[in-house]
């Protein structure tokens, strides 16, 4: 099947039950047993519920992964993976991350002895030298929250497989509609569901999508790579990240079950829901971010916009070779301070001042104050998070709406 009708009907069945097209929400908290131990696959929510069960089939088969689990926000799904690694190992990250990522990261995983590098992965010599015996992960976005930079996946995830870690992309910018990072070379892909897979602003919820890939050689050093291997064997060889016989899906799958932060069946559902309009959605979010990135760009009181759908965009060409679209995704610089700039987003309308993204509604924020404000100001300095920079999440409105929105706002700066 094709995207398009994947998104209708990849994983789904009637119910075989009752026959109904839409799966149906199973709010249940428990299952009858026949016998101690004898049931028909469910034996309690936390561990596994149908609705839920048949969501994680379809994510998995929008992002070509051969499993998918799916937890209660984003950052549940992040926490998940760094409970693969224990006390010691080394994360290589990029530099440019949504200011969550970065809070768990520094301030939850660190506290557990977890070791973090954080930088520009657009640059490969920097990668490795990031790059350690102990490094078990390299964590990225592509596009970058809220830089728009834009990281070749199939190079880190190159690098990263030779030094024996996993790599795990955050997919949430673009969505499988746009980008598949599994296809490309990555281990794992993440996504807040909050944000396009659900599309309609009245969910949280995040995803892990993966390969079954063994756990009990790493993260697969290629067969031919001596240096990798014997790094490996170094660092403590096959018992890194799981016991023998592990999987990633059986360890995450573990994880979800024993951690305990999993989402109940209707917001699974919803989700359901939201994912059948997914492809017809990131068009018109698309198609609507290019015509805005050109008004923006063209406007006396913009000092640059960072659309990777534009040609003035330095990772442009990366862009269209790794993707088939550039989404809905935007910054730009107001040519204002930080005043100025406060009072353009005091100003707009049908743009709601407002954190996430991804909604079929459109929304604008200001990242040093609000998404990213838990990272420390020299750091937001650093890459480039200033004053004047404004995080657009373009909607599926009429274009011209929008564009007299944005005008009648940057009037006021």
């Amino acid at each position: 099947m094709r995207f398009d009708t994947k998104v209708i009907h990849a994983g789904i069945e009637p119910d075989p039950q009752t026959g109904a097209v839409m799966t149906p929400i199973y709010q249940t908290s428990t299952y009858a047993q026949a016998s101690p131990g004898e049931h028909r696959g469910y034996e309690y929510s936390r561990t596994d519920n149908p609705t839920r069960t048949v969501l994680q089939a379809q994510l998995a088969a929008l992002e070509s992964a051969e499993r998918a689990l799916v937890f209660s926000s984003g950052l549940a799904a992040i926490d998940a993976v760094l409970n693969l690694l224990k006390v010691g190992d080394h994360v290589v990250a990029g530099e440019d991350l949504y200011g969550g990522t970065y809070r768990i990261f520094t301030k939850v995983a660190a506290n557990r002895g977890i070791e973090f590098s954080f930088v520009n992965l657009a640059d490969e010599a920097a990668l490795r030298a990031a790059m350690r015996p102990t490094t078990r992960l390299v964590w990225f976005e592509t596009p970058t929250n809220p830089m728009m930079n834009v990281i070749d996946v199939a190079d880190v995830c190159r690098v990263a497989r030779e030094h024996g870690a996993l790599s795990a992309v955050d997919n949430t910018f673009l969505s499988p509609y746009f980008q598949r990072p599994l296809e490309l070379g990555a281990d794992i892909v993440m996504h807040s569901m909050t944000k396009y897979l659900n599309g309609h602003s009245d969910v949280v919820m995040g995803a892990l999508m993966f390969n079954d890939t063994p756990l009990s050689q790493g993260a697969r050093p290629q067969s031919g790579d001596a240096d990798a291997q014997a790094e490996n064997a170094d660092a403590g060889g096959e018992e890194r990240l799981g016991d023998k016989g592990d999987t990633l899906y059986t360890r995450l799958k573990f994880l979800q079950n024993a951690v305990g932060a999993t989402p109940g069946p209707f917001d699974c559902f919803l989700v359901l829901r939201g994912l059948k309009t997914l492809a017809v959605r990131m068009e018109r979010h698309a198609k609507n971010a290019l015509r805005i990135a050109e008004y923006l760009e063209a406007h006396p009181k913009v000092e640059r916009v960072l659309y990777p759908g534009l040609p003035s965009h330095p990772g442009h060409e990366v862009s269209n070779r790794q993707t088939s679209g550039h989404g809905g995704m935007m910054t730009f610089f107001v040519r204002a301070d930080l005043e100025g700039t406060r009072r353009f987003l005091e100003t707009v309308k049908l743009f709601t001042l407002a954190e996430s993204l991804g909604g079929v509604e459109s929304l604008i924020e200001h990242p040093a104050i609000m998404t990213h404000a838990s990272i420390p100001a020299e750091v937001r300095r650093e890459i480039g998070i200033h004053d004047n920079l404004v995080r657009v999440s373009v909607g599926i409105e009429d274009v011209e709406d929008l564009i007299a929105d944005l005008d009648r706002a940057l009037q006021a700066v």
